[in-house]
């Protein structure tokens, strides 16, 4: 990726996250609030490392990826949005995809700051030459982050496991 990738919204700025993120990453990642859905398990420091470094062989390899969310009025860091290839082992498998996510601090919750932000990364992602198809998981009892992907034109392609939770599949488009 040679011209970084920002994204303004109203409320919002998106940018490919940066070392300097890292504090915020971990933060949020050992939150057991918001892995509640995620795995279950806050994650390490270490964990929260490896995490930041996939995000970057993203934009490096594949030119898309996952962006930190800042509030444009306070520039505080709110969580992370974005893109991905994961190549989880799960099956159906979702290999091949560009598959969506999205993170946010307790504090950014019911604010519709997920909602902003998603839809924007998906425009600009559809405005890109390299798009695959679009595709999320869910944890099946996350009734928010369900809601949020059907509002955003994913549609329930199936369900099936991902590390002993049950989680929904969508697809766009």
């Amino acid at each position: 990726m040679s011209v970084p990738v920002i994204i303004e919204t109203e409320r919002l700025i998106l940018r490919p996250h940066q070392m300097s993120d890292f504090e915020n990453l971990a933060a949020m990642w050992a939150n057991p609030q918001v892995t509640t859905f995620i795995g279950g398990t806050p994650s390490t420091r270490e964990e929260s490392w490896s995490r930041l470094m996939r995000y970057f062989g993203h934009w490096s390899a594949l030119g898309f990826g996952f962006f930190s969310v800042f509030e444009k009025e306070t520039m505080k860091f709110l969580g992370e949005v974005g893109l991905a290839d994961f190549h989880r082992s799960m099956e159906p498998s979702l290999d091949g995809t560009a598959e969506a996510g999205w993170v946010f601090m307790p504090n950014a919750w019911g604010k519709g700051f997920a909602s902003e932000a998603v839809t924007a990364v998906l425009l600009w992602y559809g405005n890109q030459p390299f798009p695959l198809p679009e595709t999320c998981i869910v944890d099946a009892e996350n009734v928010p982050s369900i809601k949020l992907a059907i509002k955003c034109g994913f549609n329930e392609a199936g369900r099936t496991t991902y590390k002993g939770s049950a989680v929904m599949m969508f697809r766009r488009g």
